[in-house]
């Protein structure tokens, strides 16, 4: 089914025109990612779809059949409700249903011997049955769980910002929709919630579109690349890595194009400055021709790429050196008994769930909050550059320049000293924009702009918390090339495991008792470790079990089943250590093709077969077990 098309959409703010032209369509069948540098229009294109946005020019037409649904960076919640009730809000009629239920139930239990209370619940409940009620329960349930919110008792308002995301991705995913829309739905979620949203959308029908840095998730859940570039668009087909060998490409053709129109409009301009030619027709032609040739240009606009080339100041051999640190909230201990000495260019990434004290341990570093216990030694000479996600709040009547400059009013560079100015320019500012104010700037922009005034400083110890959200992935890899040539010390805190991966040479991995420990290696290492460790832990719980079991029903009395009953009972135990076996091997498989997308795919869709075969010969076993005890 084609979703929508568009012919000819074009979209300016004041004398910034972002796109001019654009025309696509979207199937069914797509999973599109959009790829395109911070203001670029990326959002505003998906806010013309939703009709949030008006196109100056061109047409949109939409399937009149085809529902749609849009993740925002910013959702609109009521910040009254609890997370289901925000979830269920403003949704078809199964949805009012179940909330009306809910209420009834709470009212029910409030009350108990309140008759009217309880014939509203029977009544809801038949009207659960006939608008298939139950089965939104236990979807809004099982995506409240996956998020982690399935127990968030308090309201949308007094929830975190990454909270409130996650309230909203669960209402996305939640609505039946033909495209679904997803603006960085993987900003503020942990690498396990990350993990399980590829695999959600990699098998959910109907078409999706979707924004985001995350490279490993646009190379696995997408088909199609958008390119918004040069003011139009591009589409490529295949995931991320068959964009960039597309783009790569293109840009070469275009290049080729380039050279072979330079070289054609120089032996024209020779020609034409021979002297006055005859006032001819083929004459006239040639000098148009001329004129034409000297005027056009083949590929991209000519722009200066991002370029991060700041010379660090001198850092001295002693750097920061950790000793038992210890930080609590309360009863709530985040930090406890942290040890760990920095040595020259370390580059060292700080992973854990949400909430398990990474942002904490980097404030404690950078002297922002104070340990309960233990000490932190910073060596005289080092300088952080700390770019976190409190500080984004920009002054937004201050000019880009005057931000800048604020901080600092030139910088030494391996090209020599170079201007405020000169230095915005290199971060894609033009002259032009650097006296807008920075309300006029998109987020990605902002973030851009932090960036640059943090290097500005010229720091030899980077402190990086979270610094992919939002950026475009031009910018993120000009950053990870910096970072690679940086001669001081990075500290990174991120969900991205691309970045990660990149940046980082060895990880702090924060334990659920608060404590770290040191993992040699890359992070996709150690989530394979990880992956594996749990999948021998969980084989070894259920081995346990089945051992406690078996050894309840040799002791119990002799219990009787029929021939066959028994037969299939004593086949089922080496069936389910079998799945389970062949499970753990398809684990260690996906974690060893993680780039091949064609190859996760297929090793997806056996793990949830053999899934599936595990719990029905499971439930079969217990069904057997609860009938042999029962006789």
């Amino acid at each position: 089914m084609v979703i929508l098309t568009a012919n000819d959409l074009s979209k300016s703010f004041g004398d910034r025109t972002l796109f001019d032209a654009l025309s696509f369509g979207i199937d069914s069948q797509d999973k599109i990612g959009i790829i395109g540098a911070n203001g670029a229009g990326k959002s505003t294109l998906l806010h013309i779809i939703t009709g949030e946005v008006q196109a100056d020019s061109g047409e949109l037409a939409i399937n009149r059949e085809a529902r749609i649904e849009l993740l925002s960076q910013r959702p609109d919640l009521n910040l009254e409700a609890n997370a289901m009730e925000a979830v269920l809000e403003d949704g078809p009629q199964a949805f009012q249903v179940l909330q009306d239920y809910e209420k009834a139930c709470r009212q029910l239990e409030h009350s108990p011997m309140d008759e009217g209370a309880l014939a509203r619940v029977t009544r809801l409940s038949d009207l659960m049955d006939s608008v298939d009620g139950w089965s939104v329960e236990g979807q809004a349930r099982a995506l409240l769980q996956a998020l982690g919110l399935e127990d968030a008792p308090q309201k949308v308002g007094e929830m975190s910002g990454g909270q409130r995301k996650r309230v909203a991705l669960a209402r996305a995913l939640l609505r039946p929709c033909d495209l679904l829309i997803l603006d960085e739905p993987t900003n503020h979620l942990d690498v396990r919630t990350i993990e399980w949203l590829e695999s959600y959308l990699t098998s959910r029908q109907g078409a999706l579109l979707l924004i985001t840095h995350d490279r490993y998730f646009l190379d696995r859940v997408t088909n199609v690349i958008f390119e918004l570039a040069e003011r139009t668009i591009y589409r490529h087909q295949g995931n991320y890595s068959a964009f960039l060998e597309s783009r790569a490409a293109r840009q070469e053709n275009q290049v080729a194009q380039e050279q072979r129109r330079k070289q054609l409009a120089k032996k024209e301009l020779a020609w034409l400055r021979r002297g006055p030619p005859a006032r001819t027709t083929k004459s006239k032609s040639r000098i148009e021709r001329a004129h034409n040739l000297l005027d056009a240009r083949y590929g991209p606009e000519a722009r200066d790429d991002v370029s991060i080339e700041t010379l660090s100041s001198r850092l001295g051999k002693k750097i920061m050196e950790l000793d038992e640190v210890t930080k609590s909230y309360g009863a709530l201990t985040v930090v406890r008994d942290v040890t760990y000495t920095f040595p020259r260019r370390d580059r060292v990434g700080i992973v854990g769930p949400n909430g398990a004290g990474k942002s904490t341990l980097l404030n404690l570093m950078t002297g922002k909050i104070k340990p309960d216990s233990g000490s932190i030694a910073v060596g005289e000479t080092v300088v952080f550059g700390y770019y976190d996600q409190e500080s984004m709040d920009l002054d937004e009547s201050m000019r880009v320049h005057d931000y800048i400059t604020s901080a600092s009013n030139d910088i030494q560079t391996r090209d020599g000293s170079l201007s405020a100015a000169q230095m915005l320019e290199r971060f894609l500012f033009s002259r032009q924009r650097q006296w807008d104010p920075i309300r006029k700037l998109s987020g990605g922009e902002r973030r851009r702009l932090y960036l640059l005034r943090v290097l500005m400083e010229q720091p030899n110890v980077l402190v990086l918390d979270e610094p992919t959200n939002d950026l475009d992935v031009e910018t993120l890899t000009v950053l990870e090339d910096y970072l690679e040539s940086f001669d001081g010390v990075v500290i990174v805190v991120s969900h991205d495991r691309y970045f990660l991966d990149r940046t980082v040479e060895h990880l702090l991995v924060f334990q659920p008792d608060s404590t770290i420990v040191e993992f040699p290696g890359s992070y996709s290492t150690w989530l394979e470790v990880r992956r594996e460790e749990e999948a021998q832990a969980l084989a070894a719980q259920r081995a346990e079990q089945r051992g406690q079991e078996s050894a309840r029903a040799a002791s119990a009395p002799a219990k009787k089943l029929s021939y066959m009953e028994q037969r299939e009972l004593d086949e089922l135990g080496p069936e389910l250590e079998a799945l389970e076996q062949e499970i753990t091997a398809l684990n260690a498989k996906m974690a060893a093709q993680h780039d091949d997308y064609t190859a996760l795919q297929e090793l997806a869709a056996r793990k949830q077969a053999i899934t599936q075969q595990l719990e029905d010969a499971m439930e079969r076993w217990m069904e057997l077990e609860e009938k042999r005890e029962s006789l």
